[in-house]
């Protein structure tokens, strides 16, 4: 199984994709004169003024959604494999991918909410409904609809509930092992993939409401407490951290793993960890409850700086001023060598081991609960992503008990996820990446050059801000954006309500109106 999945990565994440992703993201800076400078405190701004609805969910509701889908296992463990296995320079290229990628996020955001649909009272909208109404191509939506239900479905919760398994077991695991029908699997991992796989059971149940009420409660908790954790720890070694940046940014250029290895490490794990052009984000933000699209795409912009720039940065310096961190070689070599050789890269431990070498009897269970939460949040967030893209499909294929069965099968994918070594759930978690980045960036870039509805809304944003509009409006006819059903009968339904208003009050009313 390992040899199989590891093929599959050897092509799916090529050299081609890991430019193409850095690529992606420099482009859309470029068009967009940098969006993720210029409109950085609009964004803030933005984070707590929208409202939810009974059809969606507010813009602070939607971030945590999205974040729970971001700030996960790649913040901790996946920061710690890119060290692992790309050296200290990996750090740099996935800062690299964030500051590009918020270009990215704000232009797939913006298409979710440009191209949503209202389905059964919820909002629903992302890459497969963008790339059937901006690029026509109907089949091709439903290729990526299908890849994303199986990579979320199947593939990446079981790289997220692997982390918390193994975080629990290295923190309070007794070695007892259980022998199964499905192979031999430690005791704690077992009774954890058991409660994970349950609790998981109970939210999905409730529907996308449920898991935003949860989400953004949980996130920026435990987001907190994990910078708080680590600030402490930066501060207690603050001379060192001049040395650690230089170290980074040395690294990059001449990296001790290699070029390819510093490079492809960090821009994965960095599209890992924010995600940004894979085609996760746009399903959170379409469900948000906005005036403008743009509005959508600015916050989710900003996420990515709280994922990788905050968060990811923060475990990486831990990692690094406190030495606990092997960097790989070929083969079984290690060009550094700090800890014992048997501990995987691909895990939680060394991030364990940094807080615990500071503070004793805090790194193991610390890093178990944090994991617990930012893993299991993401997890909601795949299932939620899995979940649009059934109802995109139900919306041909009318099979009853889809949504169920999905259900059951994720619940599935999380225990088995739980039990299983860490390189094969990561490698599983890769392939699933990487499809869908390949999809969706391809379907960027086609309907950029077809019509540039992103770029329109973006231009028709600042235009409404210099002017000082006190309520955002959007019209995708007049900008020459096609297929923005929802936006064009929300407009019709303002004017006549405007209209109304005014033959009430005795105003003349404007038929141009």
């Amino acid at each position: 199984m390992q040899s199989v999945v590891d093929f599959l990565n050897s092509i799916i994440w090529s050299p081609v994709l890991i430019y193409t992703c850095l690529g992606a993201g420099l482009f859309y800076s470029i068009v967009t004169r940098f969006v993720q400078v210029r409109q950085f405190k609009e964004m803030t701004r933005l984070l707590f003024s929208g409202k939810s609805s009974e059809k969606g969910i507010s813009s602070f509701q939607a971030l945590a959604v999205s974040l729970s889908g971001r700030v996960g296992t790649g913040n901790i463990a996946g920061v710690a494999a890119a060290i692992g296995f790309g050296g200290p320079g990996a750090v740099f290229w996935m800062w690299v991918v964030a500051f590009l990628g918020a270009a990215t996020a704000y232009t797939e955001s913006t298409l979710a909410q440009i191209y949503k649909e209202e389905d059964k009272g919820e909002f629903r909208g992302g890459p497969a409904y963008y790339i059937e109404k901006a690029m026509g191509q109907k089949w091709y939506a439903w290729i990526f609809a299908i890849a994303t239900i199986f990579a979320c479905g199947v593939l990446l919760p079981g790289v997220q509930s692997n982390s918390i398994g193994n975080a629990v077991e290295a923190a309070f695991g007794s070695g007892e092992m259980i022998e199964t029908a499905i192979g031999t699997y430690s005791l704690a991992k077992i009774i954890t993939g058991t409660l994970i796989s349950i609790l998981l059971g109970f939210i999905i149940f409730g529907g996308v409401k449920r898991i935003a009420s949860f989400t953004q409660v949980v996130v920026p908790f435990m987001a907190l407490a994990y910078i708080i954790i680590a600030f402490v720890i930066i501060a207690l070694n603050i001379t060192e951290i001049p040395g650690i940046v230089a170290m980074i940014i040395g690294d990059a250029f001449t990296p001790m793993a290699g070029v390819g290895a510093a490079i492809g490490w960090g821009v994965k794990r960095g599209v890992y960890s924010n995600e940004a052009g894979q085609g996760t984000g746009p399903h959170a933000a379409a469900a948000a409850n906005v005036q403008h699209p743009a509005q959508q795409g600015l916050v989710q912009s900003f996420s990515i700086y709280i994922d990788t720039l905050l968060v990811c940065s923060a475990t990486a310096f831990m990692i690094l001023i406190t030495g606990a961190y092997n960097v790989h070689g070929a083969g079984e070599a290690f060009i550094i060598q700090n800890v014992a050789a048997d501990i995987a890269a691909n895990g939680p431990v060394f991030t364990q081991m940094a807080i615990e070498s500071t503070m004793p009897g805090w790194g193991k269970p610390f890093i178990a609960i944090a994991l617990f939460f930012f893993a299991f949040t993401t997890i909601l967030a795949y299932y939620y992503i899995a979940e649009t893209n059934v109802a995109y499909l139900r919306r041909t294929i009318k099979l009853p008990g889809m949504m169920f069965v999905l259900k059951v099968i994720l619940m599935a994918a999380v225990f088995y996820g739980t039990v299983k070594t860490a390189n094969l759930a990561w490698a599983m978690g890769d392939v699933g990446v990487g499809l869908m980045a390949w999809l969706n960036i391809v379907g960027l870039v086609i309907i950029f050059f077809l019509s540039k509805p992103a770029l329109k809304a973006l231009h028709d944003y600042e235009r409404q801000q210099k002017e000082g509009v006190e309520e955002y409006t959007f019209d995708p006819v007049k900008l020459g954006i096609k297929n923005a059903d929802y936006w064009e009968r929300r407009l019709a339904r303002r004017t006549q309500d405007s209209e109304a208003s005014d033959e009430v009050s005795g105003k003349p009313v404007n038929p141009t109106a």
